[in-house]
């Protein structure tokens, strides 16, 4: 299939997208000058991303950094900040018109999202990372938020959830100490389902990729849509319909599991499945 890129590969900042093998696509995270920080034009490219991934037939997206950036993503772009950040009314647009509606499109994606996390993740990254289901990372990753030290707290639906997702504790670490984590303790944590060496992870976030996209897609998206309601209301976010909860009882895909358990052999999910 073809690269779709939101912005020619010349250096300009971008959130561009393409699929890298059947069923699977990446988003990257692209401003190699500034260690793929986040400008304000970046996070409508990443909302368009995923809302336009989120409507097609795949098992797995993977959300990374642009590697010759050298990090996940560093946070926002600092230098844009006077323009916006010194008003109530443009800083309130900012964070609510143009960074929650980024953040809220990979929590709305029913499909996987796997965060390949080949370095520095901090501020923006941080909660990128936490919209992500399964987090690999570089094992000398650096995470956390020293937002306190340029004179700001988090917004109230980013810092919601990093709060669920890292734990209040730990967001309060972050945020009131500025404290960063490395990458092992993280892991040892639950937040990082995996670590690697850098030779070693692109190799494991395929592992993964190709993993989920063996299981059974619907089945998938299903508990998207559970987990996503453990995220607080506030948010804002879609929720499952309760009365749908069990409507999956007559699916192919529900029947082609349990079949192929009962047979000993490996389900064929997805096309395969309809001539079970």
């Amino acid at each position: 299939m073809s690269t779709v890129i939101a912005v020619t590969a010349d250096g300009t900042p971008a959130v561009r997208w393409r699929y890298v093998s059947d069923g699977v696509a990446e988003v990257c995270i692209s401003n190699p000058t500034r260690m793929n920080a986040m400008t304000v034009g970046m996070w409508a490219e990443l909302r368009e991303a995923f809302e336009t991934l989120s409507a097609q037939p795949l098992s797995a997206i993977v959300l990374t950094g642009d590697p010759s950036g050298h990090a996940f993503c560093a946070g926002g772009d600092i230098q844009e900040y006077p323009a916006f950040r010194f008003d109530a009314t443009s800083l309130a647009h900012f964070h609510e018109a143009q960074v929650w509606p980024g953040l809220r499109a990979i929590l709305n994606c029913d499909i996987p999202v796997i965060a390949h996390i080949n370095g520095t993740c901090m501020g923006a990254g941080l909660e990128l990372a936490c919209c992500a289901d399964i987090r690999l990372a570089h094992s000398d990753a650096v995470f956390g938020a020293p937002i306190a030290k340029l004179g700001f707290p988090m917004a109230p639906k980013e810092a919601a959830v990093v709060a669920s997702v890292l734990g209040t504790s730990v967001a309060r670490n972050i945020l009131l100490q500025a404290a960063t984590y490395r990458a092992e303790l993280l892991h040892h944590m639950g937040f990082l389902a995996e670590i690697h060496p850098a030779q070693d992870l692109d190799k494991a976030v395929t592992r993964v990729a190709n993993k989920v996209r063996t299981l059974a897609p619907e089945a998938a998206r299903l508990n998207k849509q559970l987990l996503r309601d453990t995220l607080p209301d506030s948010l804002g976010l879609r929720r499952r319909d309760a009365n749908q909860a069990y409507a999956y009882a007559g699916s192919a895909e529900h029947r082609e599991g349990v079949t192929a358990f009962i047979a000993k052999r490996s389900p064929r999910f997805g096309a395969s499945s309809d001539d079970a």
